[in-house]
C-alpha cells in the first residue's frame, strides 16, 4: 500500500470547501430527513460525491463506502466516509461538524483522517506512525483522577428508541466528573480525546463509518478504544474512548 498524506489532505480539505459552500448559504440547501430524527442535506451528498470522485480516481484500486451512496465492488480494500459528521448540528448553523475519512485494509484501519472545516482544525493518523493536528502530533491528556475529567457523549442511541439509551449510564457519570459536553459528532469528540481537550468519550449505535478514522487517531495519539466491558477493538454499537490512564475508574460505571 502507497499512499499520499499530502494528497489525501489536500482532497479532503476539498471537501470541506465544499460543505462550507453549503454551510454559508444554509437558507438555500436542501435538508430532508431520511428517517425519523436522522436528518441529510444537499451537502452530504455533495460531499460525499466528491471524496468517491477524487478518491476512486487517485487511488483504483480501493473500494469506496459512504454513508449516502453504500458500498461498491472491493470492499476488501475500501475507503469509508462519513461526508459530514453532525448533519443535525450542520443544518442548525452549529460549528460542531466534520468530514471523516479512513482507509481500511482488510479489516485494518491504516488511515484515519478528520476535518473539522469551520475551525480549520485537520487531524490525521497513520497506523503506528502517529496522530497529527494540524501537522503537529497530538496525545491523549495525562489527567489520572476522573473526578477531575472532561468527558463526552452523545446519544444516537436515542434515534432507535431502545431501552438502554444511555440517560442512567450520563447521569451515573456525571455525578463522579467535572465537566460534560455534548458536541453533536462523534468523529470531532473522538479527536478531542485524541488531543487530550476532552479525557474519556463513549457512545453507542453508531456505524463504523462514524467512528473508523477516529479510532486509529485515537489509537495513534496513545488512547485506548474499548467497548462498555473493556473488550478491545472497533466496536461502532458500543465505542469507549479514553487517555488510557481512566480506562479502569470509568468501566465501573459503564
Amino acid at each position: 500500500m502507497s499512499i499520499s498524506l499530502t494528497i489525501l489532505e489536500d482532497i479532503i480539505r476539498e471537501a470541506g470547501a465544499v460543505a462550507l459552500s453549503y454551510f454559508n448559504n444554509l437558507k438555500n440547501t436542501e435538508i430532508n430527513q431520511k428517517a425519523p430524527r436522522d436528518f441529510v442535506t444537499a451537502a452530504d451528498i455533495a460531499v460525499e460525491e466528491f471524496l468517491k470522485e477524487k478518491l476512486t480516481a487517485q487511488y483504483p484500486q480501493f473500494g469506496f463506502w459512504g454513508e449516502e451512496s453504500g458500498q461498491t465492488d472491493n470492499q476488501l480494500q475500501r475507503w469509508i466516509v462519513d461526508p459530514i459528521d453532525g448533519t443535525h448540528s450542520f443544518a442548525k448553523a452549529q460549528y460542531f461538524w466534520s468530514i471523516s475519512v479512513a482507509l481500511e485494509i482488510e479489516g485494518d484501519i491504516v488511515f484515519g483522517a478528520i476535518y473539522v472545516p469551520t475551525v480549520d482544525d485537520y487531524y490525521c493518523a497513520e497506523k503506528d506512525k502517529g496522530a497529527w493536528k494540524n501537522g503537529k502530533i497530538t496525545k491523549v491528556s495525562n489527567e489520572t483522577d476522573l473526578g477531575n475529567s472532561m468527558v463526552a457523549t452523545g446519544f444516537a442511541c436515542l434515534r432507535s428508541y431502545l431501552e438502554d439509551n444511555n440517560l442512567a449510564r450520563f447521569c451515573r457519570i456525571a455525578q463522579k466528573t467535572t465537566g460534560q459536553r455534548r458536541f453533536g459528532s462523534a468523529a470531532m469528540d473522538l479527536c478531542m480525546v485524541a488531543d487530550g481537550q476532552v479525557d474519556v468519550f463513549w457512545e453507542q449505535e453508531l456505524n463504523l463509518y462514524d467512528v473508523a478514522a477516529g479510532v486509529l487517531i485515537v489509537i495513534e495519539a496513545g488512547g485506548t478504544i474499548t467497548d462498555f466491558k473493556g473488550n478491545k477493538g472497533v466496536f461502532p454499537k458500543q465505542i469507549l474512548a479514553t487517555n488510557k490512564a481512566l480506562l479502569t475508574q470509568i468501566l465501573p460505571l459503564m
